[in-house]
């Protein structure tokens, strides 16, 4: 199934006779849980399917999803580099995937592909789970590429009382409270942006954030999207520092520490979009049979 430019780990459905075979495509790929996130959905809810890894070159993700898909592969998760190619490539897409201009989640139906995004739906669950309650809180999104426009949709839907996306360059934040306006009017949710030394101004950002996600990539090379003073003057006690980064205590949740604020690592949210995704795959119906909590604990153990 492969093709010569892409690298195919465990999951050619050719060989996997009797199993539906999804899989989870970026790269690079070998270090993805979701291999094991979807197995433990699987076994919870006796679903019998395979789940393997698949690492297109950067150029190559349709030729490889269409290979995959034509062998009889069933559903496919996406991962960095590839959720604007799986877009480009899907059929039909869902309300959320073309407000979050990307896709994680492609399926097969009736021999068309099907698109949708379930970041922002796993991050809002995770949140929820963890006891955060976004209605009426001010809410500071780090961030303004792919991530962060994921999931911002999701979030609007819960009525914070205020939305403000910062970013290096305030370019790109101005796009996202642009193309978001419409959503936050209806939800009366104050959307607004900044550049991320504003967030040092107190006469810029004269309040601190309730909470704080990190869409941006800083947490993967051990840095932070804020500066010493922006840290002081957006945390408080209260404040609760999300970083969609998982598996590690980065630079920015140690700022959120220091002001004695809650933090989060994304684990909870790469979990919970993938209990999305499994129900897409398998059926609404198999909603209570598994349980989300449960894998993460499992992972976190």
């Amino acid at each position: 199934m492969s093709s010569p430019k892409s690298v195919d780990l465990h999951t050619d459905p050719g060989l996997f006779s009797g199993l539906d075979v999804y899989a989870v495509a970026g790269n690079p790929i070998a270090h993805s849980k979701s291999p094991v996130i979807h197995q433990h959905f699987a076994e919870q809810a006796s679903q019998k399917m395979h789940y393997g890894r698949l690492q297109p070159e950067i150029y190559s993700f349709a030729a490889a999803a269409k290979s995959f898909f034509a062998a009889g592969g069933k559903g496919m998760n996406i991962t960095v580099p590839f959720k604007l190619d799986a877009q480009a490539f899907a059929d039909v897409l869902s309300s959320r995937a073309k407000l979050a201009g990307a896709v994680n989640t492609l399926w097969i139906k009736a021999g068309k592909v099907f698109g949708d995004n379930t970041d922002g739906a796993g991050l809002v669950r995770d949140l929820s789970a963890q006891g955060l309650a976004i209605h009426q809180s001010r809410i500071l999104l780090l961030g303004a590429g792919g991530a962060a426009r994921g999931v911002i949709g999701p979030l609007l839907e819960q009525s914070p009382k205020c939305l403000v996306i910062a970013n290096r360059s305030t370019a790109k934040a101005d796009e996202l409270v642009k193309l978001f306006a419409d959503l936050a009017a209806s939800k009366e949710v104050a959307l607004e942006s900044r550049s991320l030394l504003e967030l040092e101004d107190s006469s810029t950002t004269p309040y601190p954030f309730d909470l704080v996600i990190n869409a941006t990539a800083a947490g993967l090379v051990d840095e932070s999207p804020l500066t010493p003073a922006a840290a002081i003057n957006i945390f408080v006690p209260s404040s609760f520092a999300y970083e969609m980064v998982y598996g590690k205590s980065t630079a920015f949740m140690q700022q959120a520490l220091q002001k004695g604020a809650r933090v989060s690592d994304g684990l909870g949210m790469l979990v919970e979009q993938a209990a999305d995704a499994f129900l897409l795959w398998r059926g609404e119906d198999l909603a209570t049979a598994i349980d989300s909590r449960a894998v993460l604990a499992k992972l976190r153990s």
